[in-house]
């Protein structure tokens, strides 16, 4: 196991809670991972990738998910990736909120890799959908009594490092909301992004993948470069030999060993990141 994997193999069921997104017309479920000490504590809203939240064992038993829905997908039949990393934060002292974008809109079963000309994603978009779920949550924590209001962080996955980075571009330059972003393996091309410029003042730190198989490290390097020209702060890791998915825990990504070196890195990484912006 590597040395900075949560260190129980068994994670812990979070809690659900359920919030507004800031589209005024749908109601987000979402999973919450709270540390065992006292609070208050800072936090982190965690964005899943096209594939949905929730582990391909269950995904295909359920469509909608609501407040009154008997669905299979639920807390319980998160993935790995996702429960390995909420426990991550929690065991550091930060509340992790991970918001299903999908479920709620009758879409629990997430997308198959190379899918995003795919009509049916039109209304769960990375673009101009999933950054108002992220601004309700971010709302949401910010309205917690044991959160830092201050101290809220982003992290996305895939098409949720990319809805990631279009938050922080529809926030641009102003000073409340979060505080930075960590997308790990993005998409950077025009169907992907708001503007191929990174206009932000927010810290922003991008992981890839030398050897991504469904999205451009490339592209994402130039548009950071770009965003740096223009003032931008942003960090780029490029792991050498490392897939898309390389944080995922299973057994058949953590086989290759760029994969492997990158997910160690990665936490690490994580950890730093938001540590530094103590304050």
């Amino acid at each position: 196991m590597l040395a900075m994997l949560p260190a129980r193999t068994a994670f812990a069921t979070p809690d659900t809670v359920f919030f507004p997104s800031a589209d005024g017309a749908t109601e987000i479920v979402a999973y919450l991972f709270k540390p065992q000490t006292p609070g208050p504590y800072p936090g982190i809203v965690m964005l899943h990738g096209r594939g949905g939240p929730y582990s391909a064992n269950v995904n295909k038993g359920c469509t909608l998910v609501s407040r009154t829905s008997s669905s299979v997908c639920n807390a319980s039949g998160l993935s790995k990736r996702y429960m390995m990393w909420g426990q991550y934060w929690a065991e550091r002292g930060y509340i992790a909120l991970l918001p299903d974008s999908f479920g709620p809109r009758g879409k629990a079963r997430g997308f198959g890799r190379f899918t995003h000309d795919d009509p049916d994603r039109a209304d769960v978009n990375e673009k101009t959908v999933r950054p108002l779920d992220a601004e309700g949550a971010l709302s949401w924590l910010r309205s917690q009594r044991d959160v830092v209001s201050n101290r809220i962080f982003l992290e996305g996955w895939s098409n949720g490092g990319s809805t990631a980075l279009n938050v922080m571009q529809r926030r641009g330059a102003k000073t409340s909301g979060y505080r930075a972003a960590l997308a790990l393996y993005p998409g950077c091309g025009p169907k992907a992004l708001l503007a191929p410029t990174l206009a932000t003042s927010v810290p922003v730190t991008l992981l890839l993948g030398s050897d991504d198989e469904e999205v451009s490290a490339a592209r994402c390097q130039d548009m950071a470069q770009r965003s740096i020209t223009a003032g931008g702060k942003i960090d780029v890791v490029l792991y050498p030999g490392a897939t898309h998915g390389f944080d995922d825990p299973g057994r058949r990504r953590q086989s290759i060993p760029g994969n492997r070196s990158a997910l160690e890195d990665a936490m690490k990484r994580a950890i730093a990141f938001v540590e530094r912006l103590k304050n």
